[in-house]
């Protein structure tokens, strides 16, 4: 009789783990670099258009493109910040995520606006919207005081390059701001392609590795 209860609980034993499903954790790759150089690139693109570098050049046609590149370069980095959500990076998927759709946003005004978009015509909405931008791009600057100092650089540059197109704009379109701040914008570009290399010759365990400024008590990964 004792034999026969540990025989069936034995059996028992056997088709539970055979229920049981496997949990099987696919890896993800790691999004910073394709994150940071989408933000680079539309940064880039919408500092030379404040900066009035190259882009006054290229006609009428240059705020199609720039709407265009804003609008999917948005698309491109919500989905490395919903990647980065998989990962559990909190800081680097909220700013991936948040910017995708600031430019996903901006992308559209541009687009719907066209020509009217530079002409002055409405400047205080741009302000407004370029001050609310401003104050949660330092609510990012603080929450990223103990990643790398790559990322607070880029950040930083970031707020006062804002600030700037906010402070220019609201004051009726007041060049010499938003020319500085579209300066700033292109050299934080320069930063955040900076971080995409770094992160891609980390990854690629390549021969020259580029020194990112981790702070002491920061994790790896833990942002860009």
């Amino acid at each position: 009789m004792a034999q026969y209860a540990f025989e069936h609980e034995h059996e028992h034993e056997q088709e539970h783990e055979h229920e049981q499903v496997e949990t099987v954790v696919t890896p993800v790759a790691d999004p910073i670099p394709l994150g940071m150089g989408i933000l680079a690139f539309t940064t880039a693109l919408l500092g030379c258009f404040y900066a009035g570098f190259i882009v006054p050049s290229l006609g009428p046609g240059a705020r199609i493109v720039i709407s265009t590149a804003l609008f999917f370069g948005g698309i491109v980095q919500i989905l490395a910040g919903m990647w980065e959500f998989k990962k559990a990076n909190t800081v680097a998927a909220t700013i991936f995520s948040s910017y995708g759709g600031f430019l996903v946003a901006l992308g559209a005004i541009f687009g719907a606006l066209g020509p009217l978009a530079g002409a002055g015509i409405f400047n205080a909405p741009f302000g407004l919207l370029f001050l609310c931008w401003t104050i949660f791009t330092g609510v990012l600057v603080l929450g990223t005081l103990r990643t790398n100092m790559a990322l607070m650089v880029v950040l930083l540059l970031l707020f006062v390059s804002y600030l700037l197109l906010a402070i220019g704009n609201l004051a009726y379109g007041m060049t010499i701001l938003l020319r500085i701040g579209g300066w700033l914008g292109i050299v934080s570009a320069l930063v955040a392609w900076y971080i995409a290399l770094a992160d891609l010759l980390e990854d690629a365990h390549g021969p020259v590795q580029l020194p990112m400024g981790w702070i002491r008590y920061s994790q790896r990964h833990a942002a860009a």
